[in-house]
């Protein structure tokens, strides 16, 4: 039994396709199927739009030495609440888990 060679073809088996094989539809044409079907644009201005009606984050940036990350779940306000006491005291976010870590070990001490 033998195998057969993929490779043992001609080269005159093959031809290019024409262009005719698959004629282009006009952009007019593809726009209006989308405005149809539902699909937007997604223009620079819109997204630019959009972006700014939100409320913009600050960034917090500390160099700190901190190295070590905790994951917490937590509720959407919670997570608000922590933030804007951590940008009213003006201390990054592990500092104010420092001190309020803090405070409860000293009230449970009491």
């Amino acid at each position: 039994m033998t195998r057969a060679n993929p490779l043992d073809l001609s080269v005159e088996d093959f031809s290019p396709r024409t262009r005719d094989d698959k004629p282009r539809v006009d952009r007019e044409t593809i726009s209006q199927v989308a405005k149809d079907n539902g699909f937007h644009s997604r223009d620079a201005a819109k997204v630019e739009a959009a972006a700014a009606a939100g409320t913009p984050r600050r960034h917090r940036r500390f160099t700190t030495g901190r190295n070590q990350q905790i994951n917490i779940k937590a509720t959407a306000d919670t997570i608000a609440r922590f933030n804007k006491l951590a940008d009213e005291l003006g201390l990054p976010a592990g500092a104010l888990l420092e001190r309020a870590v803090q405070i409860l070990e000293e009230k449970a001490k009491r």
